[in-house]
């Protein structure tokens, strides 16, 4: 772990580089691989009749940018959730955030038959905030609040109840399932910046939120008898940061569909670096769940070509594995 200021703003200074190597590969790398001598010749010296700079200017810069974007938020959103519930098992794909997204994103592209990237925003904020409130009332334990345990029953619940319903939907409508499976399996490939360039003043506004937020975050994952006693309104900085979360969360599936287990794996690997503190873990989050998602990205064009697999695929190989641990060795605590 890295104790000192110094060590923990280098840390985040790596962080950067990072996730810029990741950015840049995921510009160069793919079925076209393009030398980077071109990729700056694309950005400064464009020329429209280059297969290259046509592919990187109308496709992978679009999709660099959205798969930093969401890695970031589903990082961060996954921090908070873990904060909130004293839960390290807590993400957006597990306590049925991104379900309750996806369900409604269904609900809007079948029955109601909308398109517009703006409707399919406020569609998902919609029903992250109905799964999130239908997973806090089913995880209440009486007058102590919410149970660790219980949170995570319910949301694994929540998730299996939305996504049956999702796939329903489309069964009944054959016609619409192409168009929305996609948003399904979690891609971000054929994105444009018009589907993400909406969400960027909300994600701003998270951010602030966030930073904002830290020190009331650091008090809040003490234990409730001492959060009472430094007399910290715990319920208002709940409800802003449960805000927050369904914000980035919500955010992230209008615009990839359901990517799993960034919210879950990152946050505790910046936990191993940066310790507790959220005015690091945050940033941290944010840098490492971009760089990740850019990765997997990237490696999903490799697994099965000429074919590329969807980045939800990718993510959830990597992230079984560590929920499994994480579960095995949260019951061995217990």
């Amino acid at each position: 772990m890295l104790k000192t200021r110094t060590a923990k703003m280098l840390g985040l200074l790596l962080g950067v580089v990072l996730m810029l190597g990741a950015w840049l590969a995921s510009l160069a790398l793919g079925y076209t691989e393009i030398p980077l001598g071109t990729l700056v010749d694309a950005f400064f010296a464009y020329d429209p009749s280059s297969t290259q700079h046509l592919i990187l200017r109308t496709e992978r810069l679009s999709r660099a940018v959205i798969a930093a974007v969401v890695g970031a938020s589903l990082a961060v959103a996954g921090a908070l959730m873990q904060t909130l519930t004293r839960n390290a098992l807590a993400a957006p794909s597990i306590l049925g955030i991104n379900a309750g997204a996806m369900f409604f994103l269904v609900v809007a592209s079948t029955w109601f038959t909308l398109r517009a990237p703006l409707t399919f925003v406020w569609a998902a904020f919609l029903g992250a905030g109905v799964a999130a409130l239908l997973v806090y009332l089913l995880g209440r334990q009486g007058q102590s609040g919410v149970s660790p345990v219980r949170v995570v029953l319910a949301g694994v619940a929540i998730t299996a109840l939305f996504v049956s319903f999702a796939q329903g939907l489309l069964i009944a409508n054959q016609e619409q399932f192409e168009s929305i499976l996609f948003w399904l399996a979690g891609s971000v490939a054929g994105r444009g910046m018009e589907m993400v360039a909406p969400l960027l003043p909300l994600f701003l506004v998270a951010a602030i939120l966030c930073a904002a937020l830290t020190r009331q975050l650091n008090v809040l994952a003490l234990d409730d008898e001492v959060v009472k006693g430094l007399g910290q309104r715990s319920g208002r900085v709940k409800l802003l940061a449960g805000a927050v979360v369904i914000v980035l969360a919500g955010g992230s599936v209008a615009v990839a569909g359901m990517i799993g287990f960034v919210g879950l794996i990152v946050p505790h690997m910046v936990r191993s670096l940066f310790g507790r503190d959220h005015r690091w873990v945050l940033p941290g989050c944010a840098l490492l769940g971009a760089g990740l998602l850019l990765t997997a990205d990237t490696l999903a064009r490799f697994l099965m070509p000429p074919q590329e697999v969807p980045v939800g695929v990718m993510t959830a190989l990597l992230g079984t594995p560590f929920f499994l641990y994480l579960a095995r060795r949260r019951s061995q605590a217990l």
